[in-house]
């Protein structure tokens, strides 16, 4: 009996195996290393980012308005931005005086933007800085959640961007602490460099190159990891949403296509600061009184244009 039961085992047949449905594994994603771009991920242009910029405020430009004159009077008040140009005239007509022709006057003029440029956040006075910090930090968070409200095509009114998005004040401190943390290579960087050149200490040009190419180097790091960060400024401001969760969710969402998201960020400053100049560098040869006026309402549309240009990127990337 044995047997036969051995030999029906045998002819049995054998139980059909559970097949498991198959799956591709998703790509890891490693910071400082170069990633293959996933097929299908395409993201538009930095020009077509801009110019969408630019649609949305101008489709909403009485709300947009209203924030950048409220963020203008506070500046007035507690920053007191026009003392850093208060002597431009005087400056003008000295320079004036020791060049000659056309092409001599416009690079003038080019000398006195990037003047204006370099000493538009330079406080003598500590305290300003602070404010300046403060008010920034206020009206960017009115700005982020107005943008959100008009992107999801709700009605929205100047005081409640004021109200409604100042809630999450210390998510947002915490990510910006982050970022001030990531902006330390720079810093280390650009002061050895600083003091290296100004010591004397990089005597040849070969030296001093190299030690341009460390605080580049350095520069580049820091440049990397906020290039993740920068959008959890925006992630955070969602509701019931902490600070880690939004830095995690922001390094996501840049996976394997950090370098090109580098480049459109690199576009923003580039394309403002010729705008700028091509407006100012009229203003300042042939009407200087008037340049503090008109450059200071230019520093005051910056902040609408940074975020909103942010916040366009960072639904193309949703």
């Amino acid at each position: 009996m044995a047997k036969i039961a051995e030999k029906h085992k045998k002819k049995a047949a054998p139980a059909p195996a559970v097949q498991k449905s198959r799956q591709l594994e998703k790509p890891k994603y490693k910071s400082f290393q170069l990633s293959r771009r996933l097929k299908g991920d395409t993201l538009p242009g930095a020009f077509w980012l801009f110019k969408n910029t630019c649609a949305v405020l101008g489709r909403n430009w009485k709300l947009f308005l209203w924030i950048v004159i409220v963020y203008a009077v506070l500046n007035i008040v507690f920053v007191q931005s026009f003392s850093a140009m208060a002597n431009l005239s005087d400056t003008k007509a000295a320079l004036d005086q020791s060049i000659s022709g056309i092409w001599g006057r416009v690079a003038g003029g080019l000398a006195l933007f990037a003047y204006l440029v370099g000493n538009t956040s330079n406080n003598a006075n500590p305290a300003s800085s602070v404010y300046q910090f403060i008010v920034a930090l206020l009206v960017s968070l009115a700005l982020i959640w107005a943008l959100r409200q008009v992107y999801a095509g709700h009605k929205v009114r100047m005081r409640d961007t004021f109200y409604n998005g100042m809630y999450p004040l210390i998510p947002f401190i915490f990510v910006l602490a982050v970022i001030g943390l990531q902006l330390i290579p720079m810093a280390v960087g650009i002061m050895l460099y600083g003091t290296i050149i100004g010591a004397n200490i990089a005597a040849t040009g070969v030296e001093q190159a190299l030690w341009a190419l460390l605080a580049l180097v350095l520069s580049m790091v820091s440049f990397y990891m906020i290039t993740s960060s920068i959008f959890a400024l925006y992630i955070v401001t969602l509701p019931d949403m902490s600070p880690m969760h939004a830095l995690r969710s922001a390094r996501q969402l840049v996976a394997n296509r950090r370098w090109t998201i580098m480049r459109k960020l690199l576009f923003l400053p580039v394309v403002l600061f010729v705008l700028a100049a091509v407006i100012v560098l009229p203003v300042i040869l042939f009407a200087t009184p008037v340049v503090p006026l008109v450059f200071y309402t230019l520093s005051m549309l910056l902040l609408p244009m940074l975020h909103g240009y942010m916040y366009t990127l960072y639904r193309s990337l949703i």
